[in-house]
């Protein structure tokens, strides 16, 4: 049974005032946050939405007292049990952080340290702050993930971070985050990387752990229909600004600004099924099979083909095989049966044996942008190695085509003089599109490219990618867990599952009714702008589980 919401002043566990921010860019102070007022009461969750650079972030690491590095508080108050934390001393925010408001971030894997178990890591700031002694911290660890139905909860945390799954890891730092039982956790984007099915099961533990232990909460998203499932109000916010504030249904069904209208209307969209003249294949794959070190089976028997022009949309779960048959595709694993053909010519296997003519022709994005980006370049650099390379571009002609490539990832000039660190995630995702886009490629495999972006800038993104196929004709291997995706690009279907083809087709065969039993699994597990959604889901999860379907945790 959840607690209460608690709405009385003496009850207000976290009071922010005309908080203003700023961040050192070009040389002065600019403003990021722009005088934000909120409260969270006891038990209470708050949801933050808006779009990248919307403030939502350094909103939320500022009720640590905390600014990213280049950022400042520059004025307004923070009180935390009425202790203002603005200002305070390292001693006393040292104190805050971790036992009494805890912090998840939104890549896992980014931020456990991949050289130490997972309970190491779990006990290390409850044993440090003095709050418990090893002992009682490891056996919390397992307490809580068995809360957090983690497989093998006595066991898992002697598992190292890579010998887990995404949505496991995920779950793990939410165990961390709750090891010293705090009286607020802030939650930044935790299920934006993670699948459809995956998600699920995250937001259930999240929502399940919050109830338990009457923790409040702050969470951060850029989808309204994610925070929906969890919070009891919701903040809208943009460009620093406060949009709107409400209860959670009251902002889902009766919004006052145009602005969390259009929020709203996102995930409404649904792109028309294209028939394509041409029927010139650009890729087949046949028959491929691929494993890591010849023992664990990850693609068996896979084969699909990409005509001029259209886009091929590669769904399922993780660990399904989508971004390994991409790594097979681009050379990185050789496959250990079939062959991958392009433009009806078999060809090499091993990435270092491709002539460079053929690299430039099938480019990739990838996923993780933060890893894709070369810390220490700046953006000009970063778009300007595949022009020289390619097209032996220098001088004066790199230098506008760079500006070109940045008008049309809609990134403003002064960006070109930037480091990746000084981008937002969605920033620094279409820079890594237009480095796909700098070698004017045939086919582009696209690896979960919008997974990282807020909804909005998404659908600018796939806007700007139908329209270069329109004029380019260029083809698409869209690789992604977001079904809302899917709807809006895809030309044909392929349903992955445990390395296999479930089914594949036209997006109006495979969204259509009715539905294998795995397909329906994942286009039932799409968010809706529901606040009941999550339980009705985990319901219907239920009953395709006592069907037969495997549902993976």
């Amino acid at each position: 049974m959840s607690d209460p919401v608690y709405t009385s002043k003496t009850n207000c566990l976290l009071n922010i005032r005309d908080l203003y921010i700023e961040g050192y860019q070009e040389e002065e102070w600019r403003q990021i946050v722009k005088g934000v007022s909120l409260h969270v009461n006891r038990g209470e969750v708050l949801g933050l939405i808006g779009e990248s650079g919307a403030g939502k972030s350094t909103i939320g690491i500022a009720t640590m007292g905390y600014t990213r590095a280049g950022c400042r508080i520059k004025s307004g108050s923070i009180l935390f049990e009425g202790n203002e934390l603005f200002g305070a001393d390292d001693e006393t925010l040292r104190k805050m952080r971790g036992p009494r408001i805890s912090y998840v971030a939104q890549s896992a894997a980014a931020s456990f340290n991949p050289a130490q178990k997972l309970t190491h890591q779990f006990v290390e700031t409850a044993v440090q702050e003095g709050v418990m002694s090893f002992a009682e911290a490891e056996g919390r660890a397992k307490e809580l993930f068995r809360r957090l139905d983690l497989p093998d909860p006595d066991k898992i945390g002697e598992r190292y971070p890579h010998q887990v799954s995404g949505g496991q890891l995920q779950r793990c730092m939410v165990a961390m985050a709750m090891a010293c039982n705090p009286d607020l956790i802030v939650f930044d984007e935790p299920t934006t990387a993670l699948d459809v099915t995956t998600q699920i099961e995250v937001l259930g533990a999240i929502k399940e752990v919050i109830e338990a232990y009457g923790t409040a909460a702050i969470y951060i998203s850029h989808d309204l229909a994610v925070v929906a499932q969890i919070a009891d109000r919701i903040m809208v916010l943009r460009h620093g600004f406060e949009v709107e504030t409400g209860e959670t249904r009251q902002m889902i069904e009766n919004p006052k600004e145009d602005y969390t209208r259009e929020l709203l209307s996102v995930r409404k969209s649904r792109g028309e099924t294209v028939d394509h003249e041409s029927e010139e294949i650009v890729l087949e794959v046949k028959n491929v099979k691929a494993a890591y070190g010849n023992k664990v089976i990850v693609l068996d028997g896979v084969s699909t083909k990409i005509v001029r022009g259209e886009t091929v949309s590669i769904v399922g779960e993780s660990g399904s095989g989508k971004s390994t048959l991409a790594r097979v595709i681009t050379g990185l694993l050789p496959p250990i049966d079939g062959e991958v053909r392009f433009h009806g010519n078999s060809i090499q296997p091993m990435l270092k044996k491709r002539p460079k003519e053929l690299l430039r022709r099938m480019q990739m994005i990838y996923q993780m942008p933060d890893t894709a980006l070369n810390p220490k370049h700046k953006v000009k650099k970063i778009l300007g190695r595949p022009l020289n390379f390619y097209f032996g571009m220098s001088g004066k002609e790199r230098d506008l085509r760079i500006l070109e490539l940045l008008e049309m990832i809609e990134l403003e000039p002064e960006y070109a003089e930037r480091l990746p660190d000084e981008l937002s995630g969605g920033e620094k995702q279409r820079v890594c599109i237009a480095r796909a886009l700098a070698a004017e490629p045939e086919l582009i495999i696209c690896d979960e490219v919008t997974s990282a972006l807020d909804q909005l800038v998404a659908k600018g993104i796939l806007k700007l990618l139908q329209k270069l196929q329109n004029e380019l004709k260029v083809s698409y291997m869209f690789i992604t867990h977001d079904l809302d995706t899917v709807k809006a690009i895809s030309d044909h279907i392929v349903v992955m599952y445990q390395g296999k083809v479930v089914e594949q087709g036209q997006k109006t065969v495979i969204l259509d009714p009715p539905y294998e039993p795995y397909t329906d699994l994942l286009l039932s597990s799409v968010p809706e702008m529901d606040p009941d959604w999550l339980n009705r889901v985990i319901e219907h999860r239920q009953k395709l589980a006592d069907k037969g379907v495997n549902i993976r945790t």
